[in-house]
């Protein structure tokens, strides 16, 4: 029997040894390029479509088809009338979706829809107003230029404000009166 068990122990401990180089070159090598899971929680920023059929966006352009339809008026509106095949977004309506989910909270309720205009994506509000960003880069910083055009106090009425320039907001109209303070 003490022969058998010599013999064995050879084998044994280069299967050890196997095993611990293993795990060794996973930790050091495979570890950091091995797909690991996470959740990832999608707020929903804009709606596509109407009543039942409505279907709500993420800001990343992701189709939450797994919500409950939002309920009318909670969320701006897209301008398409069904949703894409895919589970993204794409194009300018993926731009919309990425200007509208840099909203901040204090204006989200006075946001009523945007569109894909010629300066590029166009967000309107409930009173009239119309934000020009041209595309989504720098979109938060457009959205605070935007926030300190219609807080000031010595703007009272307008048409549109065009924040291509997030650092110098240009204004133009007189049509439309602002939103109202939260």
């Amino acid at each position: 029997m003490a022969k058998r068990l010599g013999s064995l122990r050879r084998p044994l401990l280069a299967l050890a040894a196997v095993v611990i180089l293993a795990v060794v070159a996973y930790l050091l090598l495979l570890r950091s390029s091995s797909v690991a899971p996470r959740l990832v929680s999608s707020q929903p920023v804009a709606v596509i479509g109407a009543g039942s059929s409505a279907v709500a966006v993420a800001a990343d352009g992701t189709v939450l088809a797994w919500l409950p339809p939002p309920k009318e008026g909670s969320l701006p509106k897209l301008p398409l009338e069904t949703p894409p095949k895919g589970p993204r977004l794409q194009g300018p309506v993926l731009e919309q979706a990425r200007v509208l989910g840099a909203a901040p909270g204090g204006l989200r309720p006075y946001i009523e829809g945007s569109y894909f205009g010629e300066s590029g994506v166009d967000v309107n509000l409930t009173s009239g107003v119309e934000l020009r960003f041209g595309d989504s880069t720098q979109a938060a910083r457009k959205w605070r230029a935007a926030a300190a055009v219609l807080a000031s106090p010595s703007v009272t009425t307008l048409d549109y404000v065009d924040l291509h320039a997030p650092g110098r907001p240009a204004i133009g109209g007189s049509g439309h009166t602002l939103p109202p303070l939260p």
